[in-house]
């Protein structure tokens, strides 16, 4: 089954792309709630929900630099 992202990807690597990357998510679902649009609001809260779970708690950097280094 694939995933949403691949947290392997080296863009993932820094902790303030990490952070920036939640957050945007879950900015803008609370601009979509203060505008109205409930379905596009829990469509991004959803997303940097997990975002926040799958990016910062869950993430380990160990474990995606090996998985890219050449043998």
């Amino acid at each position: 089954m694939h995933k949403l992202f691949d947290l392997d990807h080296p863009f993932f690597r820094p902790l303030w792309r990490r952070i920036a990357v939640t957050a945007v998510c879950l900015g803008w679902g609370a601009f979509e709630f203060a505008a109205g649009a409930h379905f596009w609001a829990m469509l991004f809260g959803g997303l940097g929900i997990y975002c926040v779970w799958c990016l910062l708690l869950n993430y380990r950097e160990d474990v995606t630099a090996s998985a890219r280094k050449p043998e």
